[in-house]
């Protein structure tokens, strides 16, 4: 089975509206691995490694986000293992502190 590791940035009203919590809930239901955090210019950044379609399911998701939040750009970006290896120790998926 292939394995992708996408980097995603969100931009739009993202912050203070649950974003990293749906990411966090949904990103479990979809079974992948990852982190997900607020940056200070006010977008939210998420990596999600798993099956190449259901990290492509899940960068599709981001584009609505939650009910309230109002997204007004996704990008992606291919990423290593390093990255991956920003979350938290024993966790699939982190809530990482603010950068």
């Amino acid at each position: 089975m292939s394995r992708a590791i996408l980097q995603v940035m969100i931009r739009g009203r993202v912050q203070g509206v649950g974003y990293r919590a749906w990411v966090e809930h949904t990103a479990g239901t979809c079974g992948l691995e990852g982190w997900v955090r607020n940056r200070r210019d006010g977008s939210v950044e998420a990596l999600f490694a798993g099956t190449p379609k259901h990290v492509a399911d899940m960068v599709a998701l981001c584009r609505h986000g939650p009910p309230s939040a109002r997204v007004d750009s996704v990008t992606s970006e291919t990423a290593s293992v390093d990255e991956l290896d920003l979350r938290k120790p024993g966790e699939a998926f982190s809530v990482l502190p603010t950068v």
